[in-house]
């Protein structure tokens, strides 16, 4: 991704969707990557975007993680990972190899599914705690190298556990860390990072870390059902627009 050959309103446009999802990733540790790829995907391709993603999701939580490290739950944490080693590479064979107008249509059904299923509130069997965090990091690793969004069925399986808010939270930031230098060394096997995706990263990291620190600022109990409740609104209107995006090719 080389930001030099977009035309000045595009770059606005880009810059205020990385502001904007950095606030949703500094409060909640997930979404940021589910937001730019459905927002950008709408005009750029998916292939440029989600590897620069990657980069940016380790960025933001090398900022935030410190601050919640004591946090996470350690166990489920290994197990999400465990899962994720083995999806991460089939995912990310589909972000190399389908053309842009199918990809869209794929990612933009995936985030559109599971955010339907945390807007009704589904819960996963809560027997088998450790299966569960297991076969989580598997979807959860497919739908990160396909489409960047792999948080959002983790968020799915933290609303079938009984965890405090913080300790999710935290865990989540851990996990998209981990999961995200695994996907940005997959990406780089596949080709499909070189220096313009790591320079695009490091100016977009600007909006980004603004939107962080709103984010982490604002983190308040209180707030909480209503902001989930905007964000997963958000969240399905972008998916809509990219399966009607990919469906116009």
């Amino acid at each position: 991704m080389d930001l030099t050959q977009f035309s000045a309103g595009l770059i606005a446009y880009i810059v205020v969707v990385v502001f904007l999802a950095g606030v949703v990733r500094g409060y909640s540790g997930f979404g940021f990557s589910a937001l730019v790829t459905l927002s950008l995907a709408l005009f750029l391709p998916p292939a440029m975007v989600i590897p620069m993603l990657m980069l940016m999701e380790i960025m933001a939580s090398i900022q935030t993680l410190p601050r919640v490290w004591k946090q996470v739950d350690r166990v489920t944490l290994t197990l999400l990972m465990a899962g994720s080693v083995v999806s991460v590479p089939l995912g990310a064979y589909l972000l190399a190899n389908l053309p842009d107008s199918e990809l869209r249509l794929v990612i933009s059904t995936m985030v559109l599914v599971v955010t339907i299923i945390l807007w009704r509130g589904y819960r996963f069997p809560a027997r088998g705690r450790k299966g569960l965090s297991l076969a989580t990091g598997l979807g959860s690793g497919m739908m990160t190298g396909a489409a960047g969004a792999g948080g959002l069925i983790v968020a799915v399986m933290f609303l079938s556990i009984s965890a405090h808010m913080a300790v999710i939270r935290a865990t989540m930031i851990a996990y998209v860390m981990f999961q995200s230098s695994y996907m940005a060394v997959v990406a780089g096997i596949y080709g499909l990072m070189n220096l313009h995706t790591l320079i695009s990263a490091v100016v977009l990291a600007v909006p980004m870390f603004a939107g962080v620190m709103v984010g982490h600022r604002t983190f308040v109990a209180s707030a909480q059902v209503a902001y989930r409740r905007f964000v997963l609104i958000l969240l399905m209107v972008l998916s809509v627009a990219g399966i009607v995006r990919a469906l116009m090719g």
